[in-house]
Formats: structure tokens, C-alpha cells, sequence
């Protein structure tokens, strides 16, 4: 199972701050993009991630929580994301969300909100994206759903010719870790756990 670091932030500054920390930690970071009609609240310019010196030590996944995720798909390209996932519930239209990111070379993701039926998965999808508390910036209670919802992603991938990954976003720690890696994801995603973790095993080392 992978863990994938999450950048959620309002700021530009922030974003800026928590990249040098862990831009050499993992391969992938995940830049999550609010438009505030998904979820309260807007996140930072997403153009702005051309300021930063890329290391190319890690690529970018953008989670796009916004209006209509395909007309997003030109910014990704244009900070250089190598994956894009997208939110079903404010999509038209999955199958040509996913054809044109796929067309445009990028790798392509649906996220499913934690009160979602997973369905209408396109074939050629690469990663399904489940959130396992409700998408935001503020903090809420894991969906204990969230287990047997992996576990039919799961089924769901194996009867294909070409399965997907299943990733989960939200709520996850050392201390259920295990559980979820137990349900079958292949992909977790941790946010300001991730960075607390980082923070407190750099000033072990110090």
C-alpha cells in the first residue's frame, strides 16, 4: 500500500511551506483544489505551483473538488500534473472527463464522496479515489462505511480486463493504517498527519 502526502491549503505560502518539507519524502504529493461550491472555502491559485522549483524527485496528482473538473484539465497540464482526479458528484459528464485527461496524457482518477454509490466507473480509468469522511477543510468523523466501500471498489476493479487502483482520502493514522490496508486499498492519503509524523521524526533526529 502507498502512501501519497495531501496539500490542502488556502495560501500559496502554505502550500510553498509544506512542499520543502517533504518534497523529497514521497514520489507523488497530492494538491487538493477547492472552488468553494463543492466545499466551503477556496484553496490557492492552482497556477501558482509554476513559482516553485520543481524537483523531479516527485510528481503531482491534482484532486480537483471543483465545478465541472474538466475545464481544470488545461491547469493541470500547465503546472506540469502527471495525474488528475476529479469529483463525481460535480462532474456532467465522467466519460469525457476521464477521455479528455486521458487524451491530454495524463493519468485520470474519479473521487467518490463518502455518501456516493460507486458506479459508472469508465474503462479506461486509473485510480478510484473514496473519501471516507466528507471533503473539506474542516476536520470530521471517518464514515465507517469507508471498509466495505474499498473492499467493493476492489471487486469491482478485479472483474475488469484493465482494473484500477482504489485510494482513500481522509482520517488516516498510524493507528488505522492497518485497517485500511486490511480492506484492500492499494492507495491512502494523509494530510496533516502526515506532516505532524514528519515534523516529530525530524526533531528526533536533530
Amino acid at each position: 500500500m502507498i502512501v501519497i502526502p495531501t496539500i490542502e491549503e488556502k495560501t500559496f505560502e502554505g502550500v510553498r511551506g509544506r512542499i520543502e518539507k517533504i518534497r523529497d519524502t514521497s514520489r507523488w504529493i497530492q494538491v487538493d483544489v477547492f472552488d468553494g461550491v463543492f466545499s466551503y472555502g477556496k484553496s490557492f491559485e492552482l497556477e501558482q505551483l509554476t513559482k516553485l522549483e520543481r524537483n523531479e524527485g516527485f510528481l503531482w496528482e491534482i484532486h480537483l473538488m471543483v465545478k465541472e473538473p474538466i475545464k481544470w484539465i488545461e491547469k493541470c497540464l500547465f503546472v506540469g500534473a502527471s495525474r488528475v482526479i476529479g469529483q463525481v458528484e460535480m462532474m456532467s459528464n465522467r466519460k469525457a472527463f476521464v477521455t479528455q485527461a486521458k487524451d491530454s496524457g495524463l493519468e485520470v482518477g474519479l473521487a467518490y464522496d463518502s455518501g456516493t454509490k460507486i458506479e459508472k466507473i469508465p474503462d479506461e480509468i486509473d485510480l478510484v479515489l473514496l473519501m471516507s469522511r466528507k471533503a473539506g477543510f474542516e476536520e470530521m468523523p471517518i464514515d465507517t462505511n469507508i471498509f466495505d466501500r474499498i473492499k467493493l471498489a476492489k471487486d469491482l476493479s478485479s472483474k475488469r480486463e484493465r482494473g484500477f487502483l482504489v485510494g482513500v482520502d481522509g482520517g488516516v493514522t498510524e493507528d488505522n493504517y492497518l485497517q485500511f490496508e486490511k480492506a484492500g486499498a492499494d492507495v491512502v492519503y494523509c494530510g496533516s498527519h502526515y506532516f505532524e509524523v514528519h515534523d516529530a521524526n525530524q526533531r528526533r533526529d536533530k
